[in-house]
């Protein structure tokens, strides 16, 4: 599950880390995005090796939906089943995206409270998760682009906080899992791995990333746990 992400990098940072063009939509640091915003994700142009930045809404709404109102659980994606599903396979095989990001959150429940932890790739450098990502068209004609985050089992660093962890792809496989000729799921499947422990870090935050509307560094922001609960954790 990933329910919750930071991508707190300027618009042309991204665009360079991943290579990608953009065109007027802009973007702002981010330390608490959650479903239903609209956020960067990184698409392969189908005829031509160019890589596009643009917003899409988080939460996926298939092209055969009446409405969007399921999109709020469509914002992950189980990788182990995705391509059987209906609502992700035609996205699996022709639509796949990588999601920027570089931090993001889990939380544990410790009694009756639920502690936040955020979690980054060595110290905080960018990443991609990966994605799918489909077009549906509004009562109004207009076309919405959404998303959905793919999910794996975890690995060490956050196994201690949740039995899944988000889809973060190797660097090296950008092109093969953004290549929309590239229609063989079998074929890109083995990238949808968890990523080394030994390349991230979880540190827990402050109660402040808790409600969506809080959107600050501060969201982020390293605390220390009571011994207590620090021992609770292992």
């Amino acid at each position: 599950m990933c329910g919750r992400y930071r991508l707190s990098r300027r618009k042309q940072i991204i665009e360079e880390h991943f290579d990608s063009v953009s065109g007027d939509e802009d973007w702002s640091p981010r330390y608490n995005i959650a479903p239903t915003q609209p956020v960067p994700i990184v698409r392969q142009y189908p005829r031509e090796p160019r890589r596009e930045l643009s917003l899409a809404r988080w939460g996926l709404i298939p092209w055969w939906a009446k409405d969007p109102s399921g999109a709020a659980r469509m914002i992950n994606a189980r990788s182990e089943t995705a391509s059987m599903m209906p609502a992700f396979r035609d996205a699996f095989k022709a639509r796949r995206c990588i999601v920027p990001a570089d931090g993001f959150y889990e939380w544990k429940r410790m009694g009756k409270k639920r502690q936040p932890f955020c979690f980054e790739v060595n110290d905080g450098e960018l990443f991609a998760f990966a994605g799918l990502w489909e077009r549906w068209k509004n009562p109004n004609g207009e076309w919405v682009k959404s998303f959905s985050i793919l999910t794996t089992s975890p690995n060490a660093v956050t196994s201690s906080v949740h039995d899944r962890m988000p889809v973060i792809l190797d660097r090296g496989d950008y092109d093969r899992w953004l290549d929309p000729a590239m229609m063989n799921v079998e074929a890109v499947a083995d990238v949808l791995k968890p990523y080394p422990a030994s390349m991230m870090r979880s540190y827990p935050v402050g109660p402040r990333v808790n409600n969506v509307t809080n959107d600050d560094a501060e969201c982020s922001t390293p605390i220390e746990l009571a011994p207590t609960v620090q021992s609770s954790l292992f």
